[in-house]
């Protein structure tokens, strides 16, 4: 991270560096949002920041207002999103801020959960501070994604993840997988893992692989690892069941599955979730998405295999891909690729991305990008 500027050029960069701040909370701060906030004189220069460190713990807007102490009266704060007006696991950052003193307040991006949606604004202008709304929005919305998909729509958002060979294969044809990335991209893997709420796979995967979808060395988060597995298949030797004690397991089967096979996982520490089945008798995604969004789980990554990531694609569930590209070649008519399931009838017009990010990883290409819904 940049170190913190004696004077910022422009209000633009002061919101840049909130973004940035804000961007330090991933994975420690869900279900709640990323927030950060800078306080600055009237010639830019900042006298206190904050951000949003922990689920639980003070908010960005009180961090920066206890840096910036006395000199915050008479301040401007920008902040990439609209300070709370409600009583939850900490006070209304509202009436912090109103407290302090601060003369204008410069904002991201209005927070669309319900019980703000415009009330910490409208309480900050009936207190007579100037309130503008709206710097850098598009890359608060970016930063916010996935809160902002649970909020509205009750599901997390889906990160769809897989490695595969330059002529996109992601095993043999005798299902041989390990290793196609390399340690730098495996790496990059297990952080993510370290921040995600959940690391799903099907059935399939967990049969040939017997994974065990924890991250190394552990992050901010302990992901629960989710098998979907339709008729409660997983064996109990399984890695995934023998740590189930220790990290959290969840298996997603169908209302018609075994109660013997579902008892026994049970037994040996997994919880089992019955859910309906889809038009081809395998568990309904959406309905697994909304359990999940109850849970007030935010990120969920998807690590296959091919059935389970292809099903997602069909139905249009996946927001976010992040794909290694390894430079070996494969080859073979019945090696799988990435995405199984129905597939589309033609080919895209245009790109299925936004927002696409490339880079190298010791000789693997790592791509990231949102699937485009349109």
């Amino acid at each position: 991270m940049a170190r913190r500027p004696r004077q910022f050029e422009s209000a633009e960069k002061v919101m840049g560096r909130a973004l940035e701040l804000a961007s330090r909370g991933l994975g420690h701060v869900e279900p709640n949002p990323p927030v950060g906030a800078v306080i600055v004189d009237d010639d830019l220069a900042p006298i206190g920041e904050g951000y949003h460190q922990q689920f639980g713990g003070p908010h960005a807007e009180v961090h920066a207002l206890a840096d910036a102490g006395d000199r915050a009266a008479g301040a401007t704060m920008f902040v990439t999103l609209e300070p709370c007006a409600h009583h939850g696991k900490t006070p209304p950052c509202a009436d912090a801020v109103i407290k302090a003193g601060l003369k204008r307040v410069v904002v991201a991006m209005q927070d669309p959960a319900p019980h703000v949606d415009g009330s910490g604004i409208e309480r900050m202008r009936q207190a007579g501070i100037d309130v503008e709304v709206g710097l850098l929005e598009a890359e608060a919305r970016r930063l916010t994604a996935p809160f902002v998909k649970r909020i509205s729509t009750g599901r997390p958002w889906i990160i769809a993840k897989w490695a595969m060979t330059l002529d996109g294969r992601i095993a043999s044809h005798t299902s041989h997988s390990q290793w196609i990335s390399n340690p730098t991209s495996r790496q990059k893997v297990h952080e993510l893992r370290g921040r995600c709420d959940a690391v799903m796979v099907g059935v399939g995967t967990a049969l040939a692989d017997d994974p065990l979808l924890t991250a190394r060395p552990a992050g901010p988060r302990t992901a629960t690892r989710i098998v979907v597995d339709s008729q409660a298949r997983l064996p109990l030797d399984s890695q995934l069941v023998q740590s189930a004690h220790n990290v959290p397991l969840l298996i997603a089967v169908l209302e018609s599955a075994s109660g013997e096979a579902c008892g026994a996982l049970s037994g040996a520490g997994a919880e089992v979730v019955r859910l309906p089945g889809d038009q081809d008798n395998h568990v309904s995604l959406p309905a697994l998405l909304d359990e999940l969004g109850q849970r007030e789980m935010t990120n969920v990554l998807v690590e296959g295999g091919a059935g389970l990531l292809g099903s997602l694609h069909d139905e249009r569930l996946i927001d976010e891909c992040q794909i290694f590209i390894a430079p070996k070649l494969v080859g073979g008519a019945a090696a799988p690729s990435p995405l199984g399931g129905r597939g589309l009838d033609q080919i895209p017009a245009g790109s299925s991305f936004d927002h696409v990010e490339v880079e190298m990883l010791d000789g693997d290409l790592f791509v990231r990008g949102w699937v485009r819904k349109d």
